[in-house]
């Protein structure tokens, strides 16, 4: 593990680096507070820190209030070394963000024994840390496929939308069904049904580009939010799509199915109003255009051609 010592005294430092290497710690050593906060600011600066109380400039006590302070960087373990001993000292230490006290002269088994219960707390704020990070993809993210789920692609969906219509940004949404899926699931089960659902997503996320988003709409449908140049470029996106779910058999369970999509898009020119409803509606439109017209196929057009339209069932 990482470890700081910020010490200003040449002689207390070389023996703490000494101690601590010795004890298997990657020891980083400074000699006074500012550059220890510069290193404890970084998002992989040293997770465990030993802070001289008396330093020059920013003292140790400061530092942890400044750590405390940080926004978006994991949790750090402050140790306060200092010959201050009374109780009111390791109080305003405390008080101040340090989460231990080591009283000068210290000895090897106290502080070696202190480190210790410093790593302990890390390793569990790292399991909390890790916890709540599944928590959050769990909330964000649909079950069986991966995908952002419904709620989450939605609401991305919202932010770009925003943020198309600050900076005058064209951006196109693509809704796509899987064609006749309730056959596969009525002739070769759920858990074929399940294997192609997971095979389409990892085909579609395929023809995703870094800023594109893909996410479960529903059932088996899906969207995906895409930023083009032009409407020749929402077009090529549906069309490439559609060509990566065809370009192989999915094996389901055992059978080798042959699986297409039915891909409706929409293009928001710059500066066009719109609402998220409105065009996820218009782009949901085209999509029951293209199974109407035959399934297994790509259809797109502007939202001024479509801004308006209503879901039509598919025959």
């Amino acid at each position: 593990m990482k470890v700081l010592i910020a010490e200003d005294e040449t002689t207390s430092r070389r023996m703490l680096s000494i101690c601590l290497s010795g004890w298997g710690y990657d020891v980083l050593a400074v000699d006074n507070g500012s550059a220890a906060l510069e290193l404890l600011a970084q998002p992989d600066g040293p997770r465990l820190a030993l802070l001289d109380w008396e330093m020059p400039g920013m003292d140790g006590i400061e530092v942890c209030k400044h750590v405390r302070a940080l926004q978006n960087v994991p949790f750090r373990y402050l140790i306060v070394l200092t010959a201050h001993n009374r109780e009111e000292d390791v109080v305003l230490a405390l008080e101040n963000g340090a989460d231990d006290h080591i009283t000068k002269p210290w000895t090897p088994g106290e502080l070696r024994a202190r480190l210790g219960v410093g790593q302990r707390m890390i390793r569990l704020y790292e399991q909390i840390e890790e916890h709540a990070h599944n928590l959050t993809v769990a909330a964000q993210t649909d079950y069986l496929t991966r995908l952002y789920n419904r709620s989450v692609v939605l609401e991305r969906l919202g932010e770009e939308l925003s943020r198309t219509v600050r900076v005058g940004m064209p951006m196109s949404v693509l809704m796509a069904d899987i064609d006749h899926f309730k056959n596969v699931n009525d002739t070769y089960g759920h858990l074929a049904g399940d294997d192609v659902l997971q095979e389409v997503a990892k085909r579609l996320r395929l023809g995703c580009r870094p800023y594109d988003v893909v996410g479960r709409y529903g059932g088996e449908e899906f969207l995906m939010m895409i930023s083009p140049k032009s409407y020749e470029d929402t077009e090529i996106a549906a069309k490439r799509f559609h060509a990566l779910v065809a370009s192989a058999p999915i094996e389901a369970k055992g059978f080798s199915l042959d699986v297409t999509i039915s891909v409706g898009g929409i293009w928001l020119p710059p500066g066009t109003p719109c609402s998220v409803d409105a065009l996820v509606n218009a782009a949901d439109h085209m999509l029951y255009q293209a199974k109407n017209r035959g399934r297994n196929r790509v259809e797109v057009c502007s939202f001024a051609e479509c801004g308006n339209a209503t879901p039509t069932p598919f025959q």
